[in-house]
């Protein structure tokens, strides 16, 4: 785990931080009606099989794509058609919440989750031997 925070790109990160925040509004306004996640469901799978062959077949030839990037492309279109769904009629502007305390518990959240990769990274940058992803290995001898 520690390994995967001090290697985490910034896209990467910014793609965590908008899960903080839908996972914020999904708690705090959570709807079980079935109706609702299987709409969603079915949107994220369409959505996702469009995004995915777009992708993989957009070019000349395929392109390999990772399973983590696959399931993102799955999982986005499912966040943001439930996201609208929760939020409908509950005066959000955008993805702001209606009321501060929710976007200061959204924002709070992803300034740990912030801290914590940082502190991972200014961790290993201050161990003996241990450098930072794309930072040039002054050691080596080629």
């Amino acid at each position: 785990m520690l390994a995967y925070l001090r290697e985490l790109t910034l896209p990467r990160l910014v793609l965590w931080c908008y899960l903080v925040w839908y996972l914020v509004v999904l708690v705090r306004y959570f709807d079980p009606s079935p109706a609702l996640w299987i709409n969603s469901l079915g949107i994220g799978a369409i959505m996702g099989t469009a995004l995915y062959l777009s992708t993989a077949y957009g070019g000349s030839g395929r392109t390999r794509l990772g399973r983590w990037q696959i399931f993102r492309f799955y999982l986005m279109p499912l966040c943001v058609s439930s996201f609208a769904a929760l939020i409908k009629g509950r005066g959000f502007v955008l993805v702001l919440h209606p009321d501060l305390e929710g976007n200061l518990v959204a924002l709070a959240s992803i300034v740990v989750l912030c801290g914590v990769v940082f502190a991972v990274r200014r961790r290993a940058a201050v161990r003996p031997g241990a450098a930072l992803p794309g930072a040039p290995d002054h050691g080596s001898t080629a």
